[in-house]
């Protein structure tokens, strides 16, 4: 079942986000990689500019959340993740296509640059990545992230949306 998450989630997305984020540990630029990988504040705050997280639960057991920012023009996927333990089962997946079923507006999906499992995902849900200079606006414009972060990311779009709009 995909529900909207609430308050009460906080903790339990925190879990989520910082199980699966270990992934990254490594592969990502030392200088982006924290303890953990997530705070709660930051989550929290994530909330408190937009970030509308849904998650899928399965008995009552939430596996795997992801959230969406409207950002006027278009939507932002932020932060998606799923348990170690229950990857590769299609929650992801599902999750993707309930928020792009929330919104007509182009979808934009930032990740690492190198996180090659989480491109090829987005990729294989009919996304794209944009070149370079695209990426640059596209950050600087819909997300508030560092410089060193903006260097060492990608933006997917799912293009069929854009050129419906």
């Amino acid at each position: 079942m995909i529900r909207q998450c609430t308050e009460s989630d906080l903790n339990t997305i925190f879990e989520i986000i910082n199980d699966a984020a270990i992934a990254y540990k490594g592969i990502i630029p030392g200088d982006r990689w924290h303890e953990p990988y997530m705070p709660v504040e930051e989550i929290r705050h994530e909330i408190e500019t937009g970030v509308t997280f849904w998650g899928f639960e399965n008995a009552g057991d939430l596996l795997g959340v992801m959230g969406i920012q409207d950002k006027g023009d278009v939507a932002l996927i932020r932060h998606a993740y799923v348990r170690t333990r229950s990857r590769k089962q299609g929650i992801g997946q599902n999750l993707l296509l309930h928020l792009e079923n929330l919104t007509d507006k182009p979808i934009l999906i930032g990740t690492w640059k190198a996180a090659s499992w989480a491109i090829s995902f987005y990729e294989k849900n009919g996304y794209t990545l944009v070149s370079e200079a695209e990426k640059n606006r596209l950050l600087q414009k819909y997300w508030s992230i560092p410089d060193r972060q903006i260097e060492t990311s990608v933006v997917l779009v799912n293009k069929t949306r854009v050129e419906n709009n």
